[in-house]
C-alpha cells in the first residue's frame, strides 16, 4: 500500500508539469506542418456570380419607372451619354443614350424579352 502511494505521489506532479508545457514546435511530417482535415464550413464557399441577365431581372423586381431602377441598370452598365446615340440594337447600347428617362426604358424593353432565369 505505501508503495502505490509513493508512486502516485511522485507521479502525480510530473503528470501536472507535463500538461502545463505546450510544445516548442508544430508537429510535422517530413518538415511540412500538418494539415487540418475536416467538414468545408459555409464561409469556404463562393457564391456564383450572377449573369448579366440575372441582375437584369433583380432590377426588375425595384418599382417600375423610378430613379432605384434606373441606377441598379446603371450599376450594370455604365452610363456613357452620345449626343447622337445610334439605335439600341442590345442591352448594351442603352447606356448610350442622353436622357434617362429613355435609358429606363429601353432597359425595361430589353430586360421584359429576357426569359425567367433560375436565381
Amino acid at each position: 500500500m505505501r508503495k502505490i502511494i509513493l508512486t502516485l505521489a511522485i507521479l502525480y506532479p510530473a503528470a501536472a508539469l507535463a500538461q502545463g508545457t505546450a510544445p516548442a514546435d508544430p508537429p510535422t511530417i517530413g518538415g511540412k506542418p500538418l494539415v487540418v482535415v475536416g467538414k468545408k464550413t459555409e464561409a469556404g464557399k463562393k457564391e456564383k456570380p450572377l449573369s448579366v441577365a440575372q441582375k437584369l431581372q433583380a432590377c426588375q423586381d425595384i418599382d417600375d419607372a423610378t430613379k432605384e431602377r434606373l441606377n441598379c441598370y446603371d450599376a450594370i452598365y455604365a452610363p456613357q451619354p452620345k449626343p447622337k446615340a445610334p439605335a439600341a440594337k442590345g442591352v448594351n447600347d442603352c447606356r448610350f443614350l442622353k436622357e434617362e428617362d429613355e435609358r429606363l426604358t429601353c432597359y425595361n424593353g430589353f430586360a421584359d424579352k429576357i426569359p425567367k432565369l433560375p436565381r
